[in-house]
């Protein structure tokens, strides 16, 4: 992959992977090798990731997302929403080539590197999808979605929903505070149709300490449809009789 004609900026070097990569990536190293030197070049001069990101490539992004694998089942589809530099799709999909994975970004620029970084990693298990995850709704569906540091649960909940099969499950990647915000956007995720939700600590002995993810499960599209009328209704009730109080 080349960097944008005019570019002078220097190409960075991609860090070592440290010991005991290979022992996540099996005989998939040399792609994760080879996507990491692609993330210290080109990820930095698209603005895919800041310059400072790339002596912690292993630990903060590569190992911090193939780690998360053993949340998807074998031969799983998944939809990576906002996916961005790959992370976590790209990631996964080298770790585990079982996986049929989708990545759904809005930005052109972001697409092209993404087309150009499956192609160059001959990730055939790829897709790459231009626009917002709402558009999606009705067009492409998995019985997982993920994304990492995308949104707040709540938020990030709206937008992946409809992209979920019956008995979906959303893998948000989260930091240290994903308990805590599970529990302050919880009634929010349930007018949605949550139906279980569980804090999932996913470790390697190469990471500091375990990545998080929240895994939401919701009810099928008919209840999610059924307790959405009733929310509205609710709501419209609320405001009726506010109206009536202040008349």
């Amino acid at each position: 992959m080349k960097h944008d004609a005019g570019d002078d900026a220097p190409i960075a070097s991609a860090p070592a992977a440290p010991s005991g990569a290979a022992g996540v990536f099996g005989d998939r190293m040399p792609l994760a090798e080879q996507f990491a030197g692609i993330l210290a070049d080109t990820g930095v001069s698209h603005g895919l990731i800041g310059p400072r990101e790339v002596p912690r490539l292993w630990e903060r992004h590569l190992l911090n997302c193939a780690v998360i694998a053993d949340a998807f089942p074998r031969e799983a589809r998944l939809i990576d929403v906002g996916s961005g530099a790959g992370l976590p799709g790209v990631v996964l999909a080298i770790v585990r080539p079982d996986l049929e994975v989708h990545l759904v970004e809005p930005m052109l620029r972001r697409t092209q590197w993404l087309d150009v970084v499956v192609a160059d990693l001959g990730l055939n298990s790829v897709t790459v999808h231009r626009g917002r995850a709402e558009e999606f709704a009705g067009v492409l569906a998995a019985p997982f979605v993920t994304a990492r540091a995308v949104a707040r649960l709540d938020k990030l909940a709206r937008w992946c929903v409809p992209l979920l099969e019956p008995q979906g499950v959303l893998v948000a990647m989260k930091g240290r505070s994903a308990a805590t915000e599970l529990d302050e956007d919880r009634k929010g995720l349930e007018r949605l149709g949550l139906t279980d939700a569980v804090v999932t600590e996913h470790s390697s002995v190469l990471l500091e300490e375990p990545v998080l993810t929240v895994d939401l499960r919701f009810a099928p599209r008919a209840a999610r449809a059924k307790a959405a009328r009733t929310e509205r209704g609710r709501a419209s009730r609320q405001a009726r009789t506010a109206r009536q109080a202040r008349s």
